[in-house]
C-alpha cells in the first residue's frame, strides 16, 4: 500500500519533470534560451509580490474546478461539464451581487451559496439523466456546457443589463477583495477565496476519506452492481455525486465573478478554468492535496508564462506546450510506472 502511494506521488513529479524537460528541448529548436525562458517562468512567479498575488488568484478556481472534477472521478463519473458549471455559478454570484446592498456577512456568503446552488442544478440534470435512463453523462455535461454559455449571455444582455456587454460591479458587500492582500502584494487581485479553496479541499478530502457516505460514493463509483446488492441506492448516490462536483464548480465560477472580476460580461467561448480543472485532478490524481499543488503548477504557469515574452524573448504559446506535454506524461503515466518497475527489477538482478 505504501509502495503504491509513493508511485502516485512520484509518477506526476516524473511527468512534470518530463514535460518541463520537454519544454526546454523544444524552445532549443526554435532558437531560444531555455534557461533564459525558465528563469523569466520563475521571476514572473516569485520576482515581484504583485505576480505571487496574481498566482496565487489564478490559482483559487483551479483549485475549485479540480475538486469538482476530481469528486466525481472518484466516484465513477466524469465531469466534463465544470465549464458549464463554472459559468452559470459565476452568473449566479454576482446576480446577488448586483441585486442587493446588504451586511457583508450576509451579502458575501449568500452570493457565494447562490453559485454553488446553481451550479449544483446544472450538473443535477446529466446526474439524474444518468441515473435515470443512462444516457452517458460526458455527453449530456458537454452538451450543458453550450447551453450555460448562451443562457448566461443572454440573462446578461436582456436581463441583468439594457442590452449592454457586462454587468455593473457588485457592491463591496460581496466582494471578496481583501485590503490586506491588496496592500501586501502592491495592489494585485488576490483575494480571500483562496481560504475557501483550501478549505474545499479539505472537506473533499473528509467527505470521501472519512464518512460514511463517502465510502458509499466510492463504493458506487468501483462497481455500481455491487454497490446494489450490498443494499446501496445507486441512483441517489450518482445524482449526489454530480450535484456535489458542481457545488465546487460553481463556487468556482464564483471566485471570478466576486474576487477576480467584480463582474460578470459577454463571453465568446468558454473560459477554460472548467477544462483545466480537469488537467488539474489529472496531474493532482484526484486527491485533494495532490489537486492543490497541481493547481500551484498550473497558476504559476499561466502567470509567470506572461513574464517570458518580455524578459526571455519567448513567446507564451511555448508555455501552453510544456503544459500540453505535462499532461501528455501524466496521462501517459502507465508507461512511466512500466519503465519504473523493469529499472527495480533490473536492479534487484
Amino acid at each position: 500500500m505504501n509502495q503504491t502511494r509513493y508511485m502516485n506521488i512520484f509518477v506526476p513529479v516524473v511527468a512534470v519533470l518530463l514535460g518541463l524537460l520537454s519544454g526546454a528541448v523544444i524552445m532549443l529548436i526554435s532558437g531560444y534560451d531555455p534557461i533564459a525562458g525558465y528563469s523569466a517562468l520563475l521571476s514572473g512567479i516569485f520576482g515581484e509580490t504583485y505576480y505571487l498575488g496574481e498566482t496565487v488568484r489564478q490559482l483559487t478556481p483551479y483549485i475549485l474546478t479540480g475538486l469538482a472534477v476530481a469528486f466525481a472521478f472518484r466516484t465513477g463519473l466524469f465531469n466534463i461539464g465544470v465549464e458549464g458549471q463554472v459559468l452559470v455559478g459565476w452568473l449566479a454570484a454576482v446576480w446577488v451581487g448586483v441585486a442587493f446592498e446588504l451586511p457583508k456577512f450576509i451579502h458575501l456568503p449568500l452570493s457565494i451559496l447562490a453559485a454553488g446552488l446553481a451550479g449544483a442544478l446544472w450538473a443535477f440534470v446529466p446526474g439524474y439523466l444518468k441515473a435515470r435512463f443512462r444516457v452517458h453523462e460526458v455527453i449530456v455535461s458537454i452538451m450543458m456546457n453550450y447551453i450555460a454559455l448562451h443562457v448566461t449571455n443572454a440573462l446578461i444582455r436582456f436581463v441583468l443589463t439594457d442590452n449592454a456587454d457586462k454587468t455593473q460591479n457588485i457592491y463591496p458587500s460581496a466582494s471578496l477583495r481583501s485590503e490586506f492582500f491588496s496592500s501586501v502584494t502592491d495592489y494585485s487581485r488576490m483575494h480571500n477565496g483562496i481560504f475557501l479553496a483550501i478549505i474545499a479541499a479539505i472537506v473533499m478530502w473528509f467527505l470521501l476519506e472519512r464518512t460514511t457516505k463517502g465510502f458509499e460514493l466510492r463504493a458506487v463509483g468501483f462497481n455500481q452492481h455491487a454497490a446494489h446488492y450490498s443494499g446501496m441506492n445507486v441512483k441517489q448516490n450518482i445524482i449526489l455525486s454530480m450535484v456535489i462536483s458542481g457545488v465546487f464548480a460553481g463556487v468556482a465560477g464564483a471566485m471570478e465573478g466576486l474576487g477576480t472580476f467584480q463582474f460578470v460580461s459577454i463571453k465568446n467561448a468558454s473560459t477554460g478554468i472548467g477544462f483545466d480543472g480537469i488537467a488539474v485532478a489529472l496531474i493532482g490524481g484526484n486527491t485533494a492535496i495532490g489537486i492543490i499543488f497541481a493547481a500551484i503548477l498550473f497558476g504559476g504557469l499561466q502567470v509567470g508564462g506572461l513574464n517570458m515574452p518580455s524578459e526571455a524573448g519567448v513567446p507564451t504559446e511555448l508555455v501552453e506546450i510544456v503544459i500540453a506535454l505535462i499532461i501528455f506524461f501524466v496521462a501517459s503515466s502507465y508507461i512511466i510506472r512500466i519503465l519504473l518497475f523493469r529499472l527495480k527489477k533490473e536492479e534487484k538482478k
